[in-house]
């Protein structure tokens, strides 16, 4: 009798005093109410002036946003059931979503976890919704296309501050679960009375309407923001814990996808965790959007909620794809690994005794594999950004253990077109620099950063594993201005002194300990005065050189100059007295 008259006399007070409440209560209450970017607001940092604002949405303009969110069950494929994801721009940033503005949001990539002949994954997310009005002006179109057997995850409330009854959003609710308490008062938005809710009477909404239409709810907390407790972690948001409750009250799975994610954030470096977010302090980069979206699936397949089962079958991926090393007799030490990266200089064709070779084929030529193993996880045709992209870093990464190794040799593809259609060109610059540009091939927007920017995030995620990066610089071309092989020192070597100061990294010139060789082989003091005669002379070292060291063109090695590469490598290794000196033959 007294809970029902605690909550009668609250109910009444809400009500009396709704027309007269500050519209400023409800942001008191630690909800981030996120930036909302508009046509004349400035680009974030890094962010081209020619490209076009995206206008993160609020309610006034769904119906523009309504062009670009596909319509409610319509990825439906037969009879398969449809998961559909409730949120707000962390979901779904801007009105396209496509990253136009460098911001992603991680239902993006979040049908990379499913399986698409089993299951689709609809975003039915929009920037500048919070739980209320997500709930008034786009829930009943998706209600109304739920089928029995369908998934809806409901991860929103970021936006549920700010005023009540405003004309521009009018979207804040009553922080916490009480199911009774709510304010009246005239909504200027709507232009007609409203009544507001706590954020547990939404919630609870949400999953009782899910599960009338034979669906099934699952709740998510929200994404976590760049921001820090007074214990340096990352912070927790109170909706986790209102979502915990709500989840034991009515039965419903929960993924604490702030914590989970949050932990991660907490153990990069600090310079990482900024990449995470682009623009401000709470909307992703693309590498926090894939990050949020990996944990969120992981956050899905480690729930033990029995009702989970049947989603779980129509996932993949979720664990994170790593190379498998050989390992000694289980009596053994694990032998440590040495990851080769780079293009097809470290990586090629790797076949023919007439073809073209990557130097680290033949790393087993150097290095005693009795007591370390080697993964050449080198790719031909690669930059340090399309290795990035194409997630062949990430399995370096997730493969890393303490005491691993891992060479970064990158350089040949780099500095070319950033948007041609094999889109791996990069910034020409080592500072931690950025732009948005447009794809030719499809249209597609990417946040391209510099050389350096590149190189140090391999160096820094090799670093957080407890692995040794070791910088390699790029091979020499089959080219001799001046009757001398092309050195390319204030270019890339440049470029790799700067990241060397900026790192301390260990640093292997490969690129001048082979030119020496060369040049001690071909190279002439002197070319003739006549320039004709200077014109053959190169010709004629260029031809002599090809034919030993080069294959089919200026840049790749035959089996010959792909082994002068690999003992470069262990020559520079004993020179500069690096611990990975101790596993090549003959140390």
């Amino acid at each position: 009798m007294k809970k029902v008259l605690r909550r009668f006399l609250a109910l009444v007070v809400f009500v009396m005093v709704g027309s007269m409440l500050p519209l400023t209560i409800a942001a008191q209450t630690g909800f981030d109410d996120l930036p909302d970017p508009t046509a004349d607001a400035k680009q974030p940092t890094g962010v081209g002036d020619a490209l076009p604002v995206t206008i993160d949405n609020t309610p006034d303009s769904i119906a523009k946003a309504l062009m670009s969110r596909p319509a409610p069950g319509s990825t439906r494929e037969g009879d398969n059931p449809v998961l559909f994801l409730i949120g707000n721009s962390t979901m779904r940033n801007g009105t396209r979503g496509d990253g136009s503005n460098g911001q992603w949001g991680w239902g993006f990539y979040a049908s990379q976890f499913f399986n698409g002949r089993k299951i689709s994954v609809e975003n039915q997310a929009l920037g500048g919704m919070s739980t209320r009005t997500f709930y008034t002006d786009l829930w009943p179109a998706v209600r109304e296309a739920l089928q029995p057997g369908d998934w809806v995850l409901v991860s929103i409330g970021h936006n549920d501050g700010g005023e009540f009854f405003d004309q521009r959003r009018a979207r804040a609710v009553i922080p916490g679960l009480d199911p009774d308490t709510m304010i009246v008062g005239f909504n200027q938005r709507t232009q007609r009375q409203d009544t507001v809710y706590s954020y547990g009477n939404y919630i609870r909404r949400y999953v009782s309407e899910i599960r009338a239409k034979g669906a099934h709810p699952i709740l998510m907390s929200l994404t976590p923001r760049d921001a820090f407790d007074e214990d340096g972690h990352i912070i927790r948001k109170p909706q986790s814990q209102w979502l915990a409750t709500l989840s034991a009250e009515l039965d419903v799975p929960y993924v604490d996808l702030n914590d989970i994610s949050g932990c991660k954030l907490d153990c990069y470096s600090r310079w990482k965790e900024k990449y995470h977010f682009f623009g401000d302090q709470i909307h992703t980069s693309h590498f926090g959007a894939l990050m949020n979206a990996r944990s969120a699936a992981e956050g899905l397949m480690a729930c033990q909620h029995p009702s989970l089962a049947p989603l779980k079958a129509m996932m993949l991926n979720v664990e994170p794809e790593c190379y498998q090393t050989s390992q000694p007799s289980q009596t053994s030490p694990t032998h440590p690994t040495v990851f080769f990266t780079g293009d097809s200089t470290v990586k090629n064709s790797d076949n023919d005794d007439n073809g073209m070779w990557g130097w680290a084929a033949l790393a087993g030529e150097v290095f005693d594999e009795s007591k370390i193993n080697l993964v050449n996880a080198a790719r031909a045709g690669r930059s340090t950004r399309s290795f990035i992209r194409e997630g062949l870093w990430e399995k370096v990464y997730n493969s890393l253990q303490p005491g691993d190794y891992v060479l970064i040799e990158f350089g040949h593809n780099d500095i070319c077109s950033i948007t041609d259609p094999k889109e791996r060109g990069v910034i020409a610059a080592t500072a931690d620099t950025c732009h948005v540009y447009k794809m030719e091939k499809d249209g597609r927007f990417e946040v391209v950063y510099s050389f350096g920017w590149y190189l140090k995030k391999m160096i820094d995620d090799t670093r957080e594993k407890g692995a040794t990066p070791i910088l390699v610089s790029l091979t020499p071309r089959n080219e001799w201005p001046g009757g001398r092989v092309e050195r390319r020192n204030d270019s890339y070597g440049r470029w790799y002194r700067e990241v060397i100061d900026a790192t301390g990294v260990d640093f292997l010139d490969l690129h001048n300990l082979s030119a020496d060789v060369l040049d001690r082989e071909f190279a002439v003091k002197r070319l003739p005065k006549n320039k004709e005669k200077a014109k053959a002379r190169i010709a004629k070292i260029k031809e002599l050189c090809g034919n030993r060291y080069f294959k089919k063109d200026h840049t790749h090695a035959s089996k010959a100059g792909a082994r002068l590469n690999a003992q470069s490598v262990a020559r520079g290794l004993r020179e500069m007295q690096s611990p990975l000196a101790a596993y090549l033959l003959n140390p």
